[in-house]
């Protein structure tokens, strides 16, 4: 097998995590989807170059707000800032306290309010607030933890990234004060779209999970259709054959595997391959005659009945999808469906004959 491209967490490409946000002062847990590996490995090459850098994060909000909770960017000390609080007037006051905040080194707390009066420059009201901390990271201190983060990250485990923060009564002290408070930022891998098939389906599929913050890899026995050109970066396509890659990829419980070859034979390898294993999703295209069929093969050569009921099959849920382009939505909605949910809507077959 052979990889055509591939794309690296720091290195330009659009790794994504998923948030999971503690904070005492609040007692309140809260699963959300942004980018930190950026916004980390911003900040960690500021305490590797030995500046500090501010790491803020929303730990509050209340009522209509542009990011949720767990939202985190860094400010370093050219005022630069990496992710996004949500834009206009917020953002601009944020990236204006964390700088000076550096240059008092302090960590502070603040509450912004988002109404008519707050002037957003997007033209966007939101009429909410949100409350953000601000946290002064040193070189000597927090270097270490924050690459050990990253590198956790990567690797594709979970990490926790710890924020020291004052607490709502003290809304500024000195960086490291014992009066600081600690909020713990549970960090998950971000998750991995494994799409066995570059057919039709399979690329549409592939543009669309990307842009929904999945890592990409399609695999696919053919060069012609596995190629740049098809699935341009920071997608990456591996060429060989479809069962054998499945059987080797390093799947664990943040994958979700989607079977769209381009016919039986190679969708009923393709899952016999993989439905043993951790996934988080296990999806198979196909009719309900030719998904029994691929169950029934299983099921006489052994295949546990548990793990076979596991498997979405017909794939994507029931929104009456004919062409690719509909059939992709309708997968891309499951896979979303199953990362927020463990309550899935029904599903629907789609055809029999594979994805091309």
């Amino acid at each position: 097998m052979r990889s055509t491209h591939a794309g690296g967490p720091r290195s330009g490409g659009s790794d994504r995590a998923f948030l999971l946000l503690a904070c005492p002062c609040r007692g309140s847990v809260l699963l959300i989807d942004m980018s930190p590996e950026k916004v980390l490995g911003a900040a960690l090459d500021e305490l590797e170059g030995g500046r500090a850098v501010a790491l803020c994060a929303i730990v509050e909000t209340r009522g209509s707000v542009p990011q949720p909770r767990g939202t985190i960017v860094c400010v370093d000390q050219a005022a630069r800032m990496t992710g996004s609080i949500g834009g206009g007037c917020v953002e601009a006051d944020v990236r204006r306290r964390a700088h000076a905040a550096l240059a008092s080194q302090r960590d502070e707390r603040a509450t912004f309010e988002l109404d008519h009066d707050f002037g957003y420059d997007d033209g966007m009201i939101c009429g909410g607030s949100v409350e953000v901390t601000i946290s002064i990271l040193q070189p000597g201190t927090d270097g270490d933890s924050l690459a050990a983060t990253v590198r956790q990250l990567i690797k594709g485990e979970a990490a926790t990234l710890i924020l020291r923060a004052p607490p709502p009564d003290r809304p500024a002290l000195m960086a490291g004060a014992e009066a600081t408070e600690l909020c713990r930022i549970a960090l998950e891998p971000q998750p991995t779209a494994l799409i066995a098939g570059a057919g039709h389906i399979g690329r549409v599929l592939a543009q669309m999970v990307h842009t929904l913050g999945f890592r990409v890899v399609v695999l696919d026995d053919r060069a012609d259709h596995a190629s740049l050109k098809r699935f341009p970066l920071p997608i990456q396509v591996v060429i060989g054959d479809i069962a054998e890659m499945l059987g080797g990829f390093p799947i664990n419980a943040n994958t979700y595997v989607v079977i769209v070859t381009r016919g039986h034979k190679h969708d009923e390898r393709a899952l016999a391959a993989v439905l043993d294993s951790p996934a988080k999703y296990i999806g198979m295209i196909g009719s309900r005659r030719k998904v029994k069929v691929t169950l029934d093969d299983l099921r006489r050569a052994g295949a546990n009945e548990e793990r076979l009921a596991r498997v979405h099959a017909p794939i994507g849920l029931s929104i009456g999808s004919v062409t690719a382009e509909e059939i992709a939505v309708s997968i891309a909605a499951q896979l979303v469906a199953v990362r927020r949910s463990e309550r899935m809507p029904p599903t629907v077959g789609h055809r029999s004959g594979g994805s091309g």
